[in-house]
């Protein structure tokens, strides 16, 4: 089987690390990838929202099959381009239709769905700017924080915290003014969750679903949770809270309904349903779908799975996941993610990445980096994430941590108190 990958992450080299172990596999493709994924496969000059020229490139190079990794793609409807298109068809699109990415794609939506089935999430209420008057009325009803989300994809930086009711109301006005484009046309205003947040995976055929290895990551730069949102600075997993008892809730409460609410709604999606959980005194709540694997989740749940992962893909694909078996390793595994001084402000690009080869007991996966010649140099703002095995989660971040030390390029930054919480 020839795969394609899109995206050029960590999500996209853990995907490229685990697919190329498959005996399934004849030849796997990543658009663009990076200096990792070139490890494992053929990377190709495509960006990931080029449908015509991915389209062009899948036919002539006999791709069987599109693993979709960002959700930009997703939302802008891929599966749907695929799917209508008569020379296409044939290819399987590992990831939702356009309908079922508004999951992602639209809090609003998100929300309107989860009421609608009967999904526990916080209290909320979209705006646009004609109904700013509402919002705050309804911001009122609320005790601080005040938690404030664009409806639309912001990458990673749509959402706003505040104690200050005063400051909120500034911030929903500025939101609406345009703070973050078209996303934030409508804004959901959101009633405060306290409790540990954790992310729950499932990949569906559209009928029936795998529970993937749960993971908790952590997005705030700074240790103790502080400073500005990132797009992930570590994870681990298992999450140690999440025993039989609560996961029975998650299945029962949430990922029963939300597969069997598409279902009713006629939606189609084959592909991975990422569940943003918070657990408030042992009971879960929704915070956010995505409609794909989470990163830097994946980095620490793709090395837990140890069955074959591309036999999972093709269940998706023939409609027989029901019929698949899923194996998880139970050891832990950690990821620390290694990033360039100064994100997720501004950064510096092109710093030369030495020690990678002094590195022993970690799989080191590659998101932010590229080959310049012939040296690995940085080229984003997370640039390398350290994952490793432990009997216990404190061994596989002990691991982690010295590899992550032996890594280095200029101004290098890495959270030390990732599993703090736990």
């Amino acid at each position: 089987m020839n795969i394609l990958i899109l995206g050029s992450g960590g999500r996209e080299h853990a995907l490229a690390w685990k697919i190329g172990q498959s005996p399934r596999l004849k030849k796997l493709y990543i658009a663009p990838g990076n200096s990792g994924t070139a490890l494992h496969g053929t990377n190709v000059d495509i960006t990931v929202d080029d449908f015509d020229r991915i389209g062009s490139f899948a036919l002539s190079n006999q791709v069987d099959m599109i693993v979709v990794g960002p959700e930009d793609p997703l939302v802008k409807g891929i599966a749907d381009y695929f799917a209508e298109n008569e020379s296409l068809k044939g290819i399987t699109v590992i990831g939702p239709s356009k309908k079922a990415a508004m999951l992602e794609g639209s809090k609003d939506f998100a929300k309107a769905f989860m009421l609608r089935h009967h999904i526990p999430t916080a209290r909320h209420k979209s705006v646009t700017f004609r109904q700013v008057t509402e919002g705050i009325r309804f911001m009122d009803t609320l005790k601080p924080p005040y938690v404030l989300k664009a409806d639309g994809l912001a990458a990673g930086k749509g959402v706003m915290i505040l104690n200050n009711i005063n400051d909120a109301r500034e911030e929903l006005h500025t939101m609406l003014q345009g703070k973050f484009g078209e996303a934030g046309k409508t804004v959901v205003i959101e009633q405060h969750l306290t409790g540990i947040e954790m992310s729950v995976f499932v990949i569906t055929d559209g009928k029936s679903y795998k529970i993937l290895p749960s993971a908790k990551d952590y997005k705030r730069v700074g240790e103790g949770d502080t400073g500005p949102n990132t797009g992930g600075m570590g994870a681990v997993s298992p999450v140690p809270f999440a025993d039989d008892v609560f996961m029975l809730r998650v299945i029962d409460r949430i990922i029963n309904p939300t597969i069997t609410g598409l279902q009713q709604e006629d939606i189609s999606y084959k592909g991975f349903i990422f569940f943003g959980l918070i657990n408030c005194d042992g009971e879960p709540y929704v915070i956010e779908y995505n409609a794909r694997l989470g990163d830097p989740e994946s980095e620490v749940i793709l090395p837990r799975i140890s069955s074959d992962f591309v036999d999972l893909l093709e269940g998706v694909a023939t409609g027989t996941l029901e019929d698949k078996k899923i194996e998880i390793d139970r050891r832990f595994a950690s990821t620390v993610m290694i990033t360039s001084g100064g994100y997720p402000g501004s950064y510096d690009k092109g710093k030369e990445i030495t020690g990678i080869s002094d590195t022993s007991g970690s799989i080191i996966f590659h998101a932010g980096s590229k080959i310049e010649n012939g040296k690995i140099v940085t080229s984003g703002g997370r640039v390398i994430a350290v994952t490793s095995y432990g009997k216990s989660m404190r061994e596989a971040l002990d691991t982690s941590y010295r590899n992550a030390a032996n890594i280095d390029f200029e101004n290098k930054y890495y959270r030390k108190d990732i599993g703090f919480d736990l």
